[in-house]
């Protein structure tokens, strides 16, 4: 497996959340990483905490120039692109009498033709590294959540994207993976919904009996299986479930409560 002191990171959305938390897990094992996002507050203070490891700047994913801009930061700090980790995206809960052709469009732009186009513009740098490409999924591709069909399909196409650009890509040097979270506190639950950050952590506590492990996760425990997908040489075309069980559809005793 690659050390992780060798590689340059380029985290997308990584001010919050998922992002922030494999963006703190490469630079403390001595990777250069490059954050970006659209909230200059956020990443301006994970950058500030993580140091001369860290590079961050403001972009939109959807943005051509933008996607330029991340690219372009990410080689003058890092010398290369071993790793992209396309992370930033939105999620829009909307019953289907809801819908909107504008909405229908965002969530796909930014949860599926930003990451497919950032890592067009990454390709050459990915080639001459024999670099990686990890999308972040979603547990809504596995159990169907009433309100979320606009997410559910946008992380769905994520899924089909990693399988075939796998093949495409593999034969370049180029590997590409996934991972799908389940239950995990991040501020995207908080926007997705009227919660305030109390009520989003609990609606995901409640479904605790739904896992097998007995508990939803932490960004941490996603992040830990990036960094593998990073380092891992020889897998590809893999969707990893990071979700103690969750996709697993077990029903409990306690479940049934819920």
């Amino acid at each position: 497996m690659r050390p992780v002191e060798d590689l340059s990171v380029v985290v997308t959305g990584g001010g919050s959340g998922i992002g922030e938390a494999i963006a703190r897990r490469f630079a403390r094992g001595g990777a250069r990483v490059t954050i970006c996002g659209r909230r200059e507050e956020k990443l301006r203070a994970v950058a500030e905490d993580l140091g001369s490891a860290c590079a961050w700047l403001t972009a939109d994913v959807t943005s051509t120039t933008d996607r330029v801009a991340i690219v372009d930061t990410a080689m003058r700090h890092g010398g290369a692109i071993d790793v992209l980790v396309s992370n930033a995206g939105n999620m829009w809960r909307r019953s289907v009498e809801e819908w909107t052709d504008e909405g229908l469009a965002g969530i796909l732009a930014n949860n599926v033709i930003g990451g497919m186009m950032l890592t067009q513009a990454a390709l050459p740098h990915l080639v001459a590294a024999r670099g990686a490409v990890i999308f972040v999924g979603s547990i809504y591709t596995k159990r169907a959540y009433p309100g979320a069909a606009p997410y559910a399909i946008s992380k769905g196409a994520v899924e089909t994207l990693t399988r075939v650009l796998a093949a495409e890509l593999g034969p370049r040097g180029v590997r590409v993976n996934a991972v799908r979270p389940g239950a995990v506190p991040t501020e995207i639950n908080v926007r997705s919904g009227d919660f305030t950050p109390d009520e989003a952590t609990a609606r995901l506590e409640s479904m605790a009996a739904h896992h097998a492990l007995g508990r939803i996760g932490t960004t941490e425990e996603v992040a830990e299986c990036v960094e593998y997908l990073a380092r891992a040489d020889w897998t590809t075309g893999a969707v990893v479930s990071v979700d103690g069980g969750l996709s697993l559809g077990i029903i409990t005793d306690e479940a049934k409560e819920i």
